[in-house]
């Protein structure tokens, strides 16, 4: 078979068109899509990974600050709670300062009218007991209860000895002012010179005296000198009165048990 290279050389050359226009007008035009496509494609890819790193960003973020909020809220809570359980203890110790002062006062107020009143007892035995004793004293001996107090108080003048004695001895003989006899009462002329005498004759000495009324003394007369003194009054017996009233009103204060509510046992009979 005899070859026509005419026609070979022309189909190759056409050939060589073919492939050089496919590759200028559709090759190239085709790889260039595809590199503007992967471009594009990895251009999104990296935006998204940019977005989705972002968006971890945030989220961690978001972790964080979701974390910070619970640890303040906890703060405060506890915090809250703290100054409620003060603010309840100060309340608490507040009322019971409020209440102990309450009571205290109570307590002294219930004190003050119970001290009152036991003088205003005392002040009333003293009075019934001045008014009766006179009466008594009157009717049966026909003196008065000054005259009497006054023989108690000479009395009471020539009992004392020993170192009281002496030293009342001394204080009234070594005073630079007369002494002072001093009484509730206003002493008769004939009381005062008894007085007087029996003092003289107990220290043995002629002792000067100055008699002064002492509305402050309950019913008694006071000798007095360089602060050495002797004194009769019936103080001392309104002192154990009193103490009595003032135990018998703390006594009737005092709650009772429930023991002390129960009737008291029947006595027993005694064996004839």
């Amino acid at each position: 078979m005899l070859i026509d290279w005419f026609t070979v050389c022309a189909q190759a050359l056409n050939f060589l068109i073919l492939v050089w226009l496919m590759k200028h007008f559709l090759y190239k035009p085709v790889l260039a899509a595809i590199n503007a496509r992967e471009k594009l494609i990895a251009g999104e890819l990296a935006d998204a990974a940019a977005k989705k790193a972002e968006a971890q960003k945030d989220r961690d973020e978001f972790a964080h600050k979701n974390q910070e909020f619970d640890q303040q809220r906890t703060a405060l809570l506890s915090k809250a709670t703290d100054e409620a359980k003060a603010e309840r203890q100060r309340l608490l110790d507040e009322a019971a300062k409020a209440a102990d002062a309450l009571s205290n006062k109570r307590q002294e107020s219930l004190r003050t009218d119970a001290h009152n009143l036991i003088l205003a007892i005392s002040r009333r035995t003293q009075q019934e007991v001045f008014a009766i004793a006179r009466k008594t004293l009157i009717d049966l001996a026909g003196v008065t209860l000054e005259a009497r107090m006054s023989e108690a108080f000479i009395s009471r003048l020539r009992e004392i000895n020993g170192n009281a004695k002496d030293s009342l001895g001394q204080a009234l003989k070594t005073a630079s002012s007369p002494a002072i006899i001093r009484s509730t009462f206003s002493l008769a002329d004939d009381q005062r010179a008894s007085i007087q005498k029996a003092i003289n004759e107990t220290f043995s000495a002629d002792i000067h005296l100055r008699f002064e009324m002492a509305p402050d003394l309950i019913s008694g007369i006071e000798l007095s000198a360089n602060g050495e003194k002797v004194a009769w009054s019936i103080e001392e017996y309104l002192s154990s009165l009193e103490e009595g009233v003032e135990a018998l009103l703390k006594k009737e204060a005092t709650p009772r048990n429930k023991t002390d509510s129960k009737p008291d046992p029947a006595p027993k009979a005694k064996a004839a």
